[in-house]
């Protein structure tokens, strides 16, 4: 692994662009980002190796679709768990959603440890350049109008920007003293990577729908999942659970007896890997940006672990941060552009923090009888068509619409990867970001001959078989049409009005 050490003996400054704290899958697929523009870049991470914990590892469709224009899916699938296609799901009802009317190659959620995301990540961020320092805890920061100066350990590092990618309980969050507003935890349970000596016909043989791998017995709720071998992933709380301190450790005993209790005597705990507890906490930051410090991921919001969306929404944060960070660093996009990463991605995460919230009363597992019959209603909701489309459009990502300018009906949408014909050949409009670019694809001949086009906006002419619905695109690097025409003269009346303007309207 191509990471780095600080050195904690003597203290030495260094300098970068930005620097990030947390080699979490946010702060990587930030990272990723920014060395694909050139934009020089120091990953801070406090633990001195990656934690092998499987974790929430769920891969959405729209993230699938993400990490597939940047060549980063199939390293991933390579290790992803095995399992039959299934849909996602919502609250855990036994009804699986469907992304086909979506348009995507990824109809199904992808199953991976999130250590082995990171791995990838880690991998391909060095390999492009940037820095990963383990073994150095963010411990000081200060900013003024030109830039950040972070401490970490042994290690003072000036920057222009600085983003917390550090989780949950974040460090950077604390030394700013930000307000972390919402509702505190309701109830704790136990997330732990665990190894089976032998089990029972409970023991579920492969990873199917998440409705099929849950059980309740007694006062226990659980889920447990098999990863490879003898290694599974567990899941437990109790509907009496009493108040723990989160910090306290998770003992054998504690996970010996859960097993038991849901999955009968003849299914024995071998070894625990590794263990921690949760809560399902709501909270959000009022603001994506404070001056030259930004967050993403769990450091800007946190919520109950249902859907499948944390990690999912954390990496779309760092792709949405990431284009915009490289162009006003590098001067290529007014500093206001920054701006509008908030602007995008706090209602996203509002929004999630909002279904979830809704998912927490249909999942309960020990539902009173109204609750009961709400889950019932809901279930003959998910099986009508548009019902089911809506929410797995939601739950996926494929629906998110961003509130861009512009009268065309494509602008702020996602487009679907199409199969398309350039001049060197047979393509999927997924190949075309590869780079980290803008595109601005003609389909119809709109765009005209010798338009000039600024760096990192490639012009791609190509014909495609399915109607994408307008003559020229001009999509994001994020994947999100910011412009979209049906004649020449609209590329005349308003295309580089858009690229100048950062490729986003500037909140």
């Amino acid at each position: 692994m191509s990471t780095e050490k600080t050195a904690k003996t003597e203290k030495t400054a260094s300098a970068a662009d930005v620097v990030i704290a947390g080699a979490s899958p946010t702060g990587l697929m930030l990272a990723y980002e920014l060395a694909l523009a050139g934009v020089e870049t120091l990953v801070l991470e406090k633990l001195d190796q990656r934690i092998e914990q499987v974790k929430g590892g769920a891969i959405q469709p729209r993230t699938a679709e993400l990490l597939e224009s940047r060549g980063l899916l199939e390293p991933m699938l390579r290790r992803a768990i095995q399992r039959a296609p299934v849909g996602g799901n919502f609250a855990l009802l036994p009804v699986p959603l469907d992304c086909t009317p979506w348009r995507t190659r990824h109809n199904s959620v992808i199953g991976i440890p999130q250590w082995k995301i990171e791995e990838v990540l880690e991998e391909r961020v060095t390999a492009a350049g940037a820095r990963v320092l383990r073994g150095a805890a963010v411990t000081k920061v200060e900013s003024d109008e030109d830039g950040v100066v972070v401490t970490a350990d042994g290690l003072e590092v000036r920057a222009r920007y600085l983003v917390a990618c550090d989780g949950g309980h974040s460090t950077v969050r604390k030394l700013l003293e930000l307000p972390f507003p919402g509702r505190a935890g309701t109830h704790q349970a136990v997330l732990t990577d665990i190894r089976l000596t032998a089990v029972s016909s409970l023991v579920p043989k492969r990873m199917g729908h998440i409705s099929t791998m849950t059980r309740r017995v007694g006062d226990y709720w659980a889920m447990l999942i098999p990863v490879e071998g003898d290694l599974y992933r567990f899941t437990f709380g109790r509907a009496d659970q009493v108040d723990t301190v989160r910090d306290a450790p998770v003992t054998h005993d504690e996970i010996a007896t859960a097993l038991r209790e849901v999955y009968g005597e003849e299914t024995t705990l071998g070894a625990v890997e590794n263990s921690s507890r949760f809560s399902d906490a709501t909270r959000q930051l009022e603001q994506y940006r404070v001056g030259r410090v930004l967050f993403a991921g769990d450091a800007a919001h946190i919520h109950p672990p249902l859907g499948g969306q944390g990690l999912n929404l954390g990496m779309q944060d760092g792709i949405n941060l990431g284009w915009k960070l490289a162009a006003v660093i590098q001067d290529r996009a007014p500093s206001g552009l920054l701006d509008s990463y908030h602007a995008e991605r706090h209602p996203v995460g509002a929004q999630v923090l909002h279904h979830t919230s809704a998912q927490r009363v249909l999942a309960d597992t020990n539902p009173s009888e109204d609750v009961a019959a709400l889950r019932d209603i809901f279930i003959e909701l998910l099986r009508l068509p548009d019902a089911n489309r809506h929410l797995a459009g939601l739950i996926s990502g494929l629906s998110l619409r961003y509130e861009l300018p512009g009268d065309h009906p494509l602008t702020g949408q996602r487009v679907p990867d199409a199969d398309l014909v350039t001049e060197a050949g047979a393509t999927r409009l997924s190949a075309l970001f590869g780079s980290g670019h803008a595109v601005l694809l003609d389909l119809g001949g709109a765009v005209p001959d010798g338009l000039r086009l600024p760096p990192r906006v490639d012009l791609v002419r190509a014909t495609c078989a399915d109607d994408l619905g307008a003559a020229a695109l001009l999509i994001r690097p994020d994947g999100y049409v910011c412009w979209a025409a049906d004649t020449p003269a609209a590329c005349d009346e308003t295309l580089l009005a858009t690229i100048e303007g950062g490729l986003t309207k500037v909140h």
